[in-house]
């Protein structure tokens, strides 16, 4: 059996060292052991591996760093295979993971599962073999979550929705997300008409996606 080789994410040294040597212990080449979302970008780039497992909650903003990370490189290679962890359910941080790529190669768990360290492998190996591996905890969740009026949109169309609704231009979208500002322009298309925002002398359609945006999130900013 080919190895896998990884590039594991997580701030937490006790537990980035343990999840290093089960990983060796089980036969997976580990080529980068880093500590934040930046780290991750840079050894996920320079090693190119088969398998990226990632906290979700890293530095350097100790939110969603992680995940950020995880669909960042899922858009530039949507074969990557991504395991994300997280203390908590999170059905909407599962929604972007699965909405990068394909929604293949892709696995969320809670990090109580890693306890069980066979199932823990297991899961590993079905996500590194193309397979999708959602907890049940986070299946129930997006099961009963009610109906979400951004669900049409991919994760990079979320993320320049968020954008747009701290009031930056295009071009400051397009200089955060260290892309054209052309790209960002058809972003903001595809998020105006996957919304139902037809083009009208009467309003302003980017203000009425904001507040399509902000009606979603929870009282005092976006999901923690």
């Amino acid at each position: 059996m080919p190895v896998t080789r990884v590039v594991l994410a997580e701030d937490e040294v006790l537990l980035r060292e343990g999840l290093v040597g089960l990983l060796d212990r089980f036969g997976f080449q580990v080529l980068a052991a880093v500590g934040s979302a930046p780290e991750l970008m840079d050894a996920a780039r320079t090693h190119g591996p088969d398998l990226v497992v990632t906290d979700i909650r890293m530095p350097p903003g100790g939110r969603d760093d992680g995940l950020r990370a995880a669909v960042a490189l899922r858009d530039e290679r949507p074969d990557l295979a991504v395991v994300v962890l997280s203390q908590h359910v999170q059905a909407e941080y599962a929604a972007a993971l699965l909405d990068s790529g394909d929604g293949r190669r892709v696995g969320y768990l809670l990090k109580d599962r890693v306890a069980d360290v066979a199932e823990f492998v297991g899961h590993l190996r079905t996500v590194a073999g193309g397979g999708t591996v959602v907890d049940p905890d986070v299946v129930r969740r997006l099961l009963h979550r009610p109906r979400d009026p951004l669900a049409a949109l991919s994760a990079r169309e979320r993320e320049v929705l968020a954008l747009i609704a701290e009031g930056r231009s295009n071009a400051a979208i397009a200089a955060a997300l260290h892309v054209t500002e052309a790209a960002v322009g058809k972003h903001v298309g595809n998020i105006l008409t996957k919304l139902g925002l037809l083009p009208s002398d009467d309003t302003n359609r980017r203000v009425l996606a904001v507040l399509t945006y902000l009606r979603t999130q929870p009282s005092g900013g976006p999901p923690r």
